[in-house]
C-alpha cells in the first residue's frame, strides 16, 4: 500500500497507456498513482473497488502478529488514511457487500475525529453518495461438475476452505469439532486453504487430536479441490472477519451445506428463508447446526441443493454485465 502505486505508475507511463476508465482496488494508493500519471489520466474517471479496508479489518489478539505493521500494539492508522484519500480521489466507490459498506461508514467518522482540526467530517456524506454495492463475480463454472462419484457410505465430510489465519478464527472451529468428536459424532475433515507464513498452532493440535478423521491438509490443487467440495457435506465458518465470502460460496455451489455466523456478510449471501437452519448466533447454535447437518444428511443435502441454485447468481457471467454497465456509464461521463 505504500510503494505499489509508485511502481504501477512507472509501468503505466512507460507503456503510454491512455484509458477511458480506471478500475482500482483498495490496496492501491490512488492519490499517489493519479499524481504520478497526471498527463495520462486527467480525463479518465476512476472506480475504486473496496474488497477489504484497513479501518475495520480485525486485529489479532497478539500485537506482534497479523498482516499489518503494528505501532505499540495498535492499528496503524496510516493504512486507513490511504483508503480514505483513495475514496476521496475516486469518482465511484464500490463495496463487495452491504455489510462492508455499512461497517466502513459507521467507523469512518470515528476515525476522522482523531484529527484535532480540519477533520473533514463532511466528506463522509459525499463519499456515501458516490458509493454502492457491487458483488464479487466468481468463476463458479470451473466447479460445475464432479470429478468422481461420491461414496455415500463414507462418514460425512466437513470442509474448511478458508485462509489459515487468525481472522478466520480457526480456534473456534476446532473447538466445536473437538466437542463433537468427544460426543462420538462421526465425521471426516478436509483442511483446505492457503497459509501465509507460520500456521496458527491450533492447526497442528487439531491434526494430531483428530487423527484419522483428517483426510486432507493444506492447499488443494484445482481438480482435487473441486472433488473435495463435491464430496463435502458441510462447510463451516467461525470467522471474525468476512467482507464477502468467496470460499463459502464456492462450497455452497457444490451442494455443501453451510453453517455460518449470523453476522458479517453471511446474512446477505444466504437467502432469508434459510437463516434459521444455516446461521448461528453463538457457540451453542454452531454445535446444534453442525450436529443436525452431520446426522440428517438427506435433509441437509436437500437444502444444500436449493442453496446452490440461489448462489449461482454470483457466477461471473451473471455479474460481469453489472461491471460492464457501471464502467461504461462512468467512462461516458
Amino acid at each position: 500500500m505504500h510503494g505499489g502505486a509508485v511502481t504501477l505508475a512507472r509501468r503505466f507511463v512507460e507503456q503510454g497507456l491512455s484509458p477511458q476508465v480506471l478500475l482500482a482496488t483498495d490496496m492501491l494508493d490512488v492519490t499517489t498513482f493519479l499524481a504520478l500519471t497526471r498527463p495520462f489520466t486527467t480525463r479518465a474517471p476512476l472506480a475504486l473497488y473496496m474488497h477489504e479496508n484497513q479501518l475495520t479489518y480485525p486485529l489479532p489478539g497478539d500485537g506482534r502478529s497479523g498482516p499489518m505493521r503494528r505501532q505499540k500494539g495498535e492499528r496503524d492508522l496510516h493504512y486507513a488514511f490511504i483508503n480514505f484519500t483513495s475514496m476521496l480521489a475516486a469518482d465511484r466507490v464500490l463495496f463487495n457487500s452491504r455489510f462492508h459498506l455499512e461497517s466502513m461508514f459507521a467507523e469512518l467518522p470515528k476515525f476522522l475525529r482523531h484529527y484535532p482540526e480540519y477533520n473533514e467530517l463532511n466528506a463522509v456524506v459525499k463519499l456515501r453518495r458516490k458509493s454502492e454495492v457491487l458483488p464479487v463475480g466468481i468463476d463458479l463454472q470451473r466447479l460445475a461438475y464432479q470429478v468422481e462419484p461420491v461414496d455415500d457410505a463414507a462418514l460425512p465430510l466437513i470442509v474448511w476452505n478458508q485462509r489459515w489465519e487468525y481472522d478466520k478464527n480457526p480456534k473456534g472451529f476446532f473447538r466445536a469439532l473437538f466437542t463433537l468428536a468427544d460426543e462420538g459424532v462421526g465425521f471426516r475433515l478436509a483442511l483446505c486453504g492457503e497459509q501465509f507464513g507460520k500456521r496458527p498452532s491450533i492447526f497442528n493440535e487439531a491434526i494430531a487430536r483428530l487423527g484419522e478423521r483428517v483426510v486432507h491438509v493444506g492447499y488443494a490443487e484445482p481438480d482435487h479441490y473441486r472433488q473435495l467440495l463435491w464430496e463435502a457435506d458441510v462447510t463451516v465458518s467461525t470467522a471474525h472477519h468476512e467482507f464477502f465470502g468467496i470460499s463459502v460460496l464456492e462450497a455452497i455451489y457444490c451442494h455443501t451445506f453451510p453453517v455460518l455466523p449470523h453476522r458479517l456478510s453471511y446474512p446477505e449471501l444466504i437467502p432469508e428463508p434459510y437463516h434459521l437452519r444455516c446461521l448461528y448466533q453463538n457457540r451453542g447454535g454452531l454445535l446444534e447446526r453442525l450436529r443436525w447437518a452431520l446426522t440428517h444428511r438427506d435433509e441437509a443435502q436437500k437444502i444444500a441443493r436449493e442453496l446452490a441454485t440461489a448462489v449461482a447468481i454470483y457466477d461471473w457471467p451473471h455479474i460481469a454485465p453489472r461491471y460492464d454497465n457501471l464502467l461504461t456509464s462512468l467512462a461516458a461521463q
